[in-house]
């Protein structure tokens, strides 16, 4: 990637609805041109994809929940990370370096849904324990760090 691929993807991540003309405003190219790049910038997986940014309160998503994952000692990883992917509460999973295997990210609705969903991750076969944390609100998330050229 060069200085032109990183300031257009900046420029996406702040405002994925920018038109290629726009886009090519800003950074001194062609709209043609802006759009060869995204399209290659997508090809090689760079630009992963392109979604709204949903309020999840307004969803009906009220209840954040981190959910510390302690992998069983005979447990497959693989199986483990199939079974989390099909639940759809879960809305991200990091692998950890430590005692918990996974953090995973979940919001539903209400504590019942979560007492549930604890219950559920807790009887996935290769889940040894849990430890679960509530987030009481949420201050922001999902911020872009800025890209620092190479």
């Amino acid at each position: 990637m060069d200085a032109i691929d990183l300031s257009l993807v900046e420029l996406l991540r702040a405002n994925a609805r920018l038109s290629f003309a726009e886009l090519a405003r800003q950074v001194g190219l062609s709209a043609p041109a802006v759009h060869e790049r995204i399209g290659k910038l997508e090809a090689s997986g760079v630009i992963r994809g392109y979604r709204a940014d949903v309020e999840p309160e307004a969803v009906g998503l009220g209840v954040t929940a981190l959910i510390g994952v302690v992998e069983d000692s005979g447990g497959d990883t693989d199986d483990l990370l199939a079974a989390f992917r099909a639940i759809p509460a879960i809305e991200s999973c990091y692998f950890l370096a430590g005692v918990e295997s996974f953090l995973l990210k979940a919001r539903v609705g209400t504590i019942a849904e979560l007492e549930q969903l604890i219950v559920r991750v807790n009887r996935t076969p290769g889940v040894a324990s849990t430890r679960t944390a509530i987030a009481l609100s949420t201050k922001w998330e999902n911020r872009p760090q800025p890209i620092s050229p190479a």
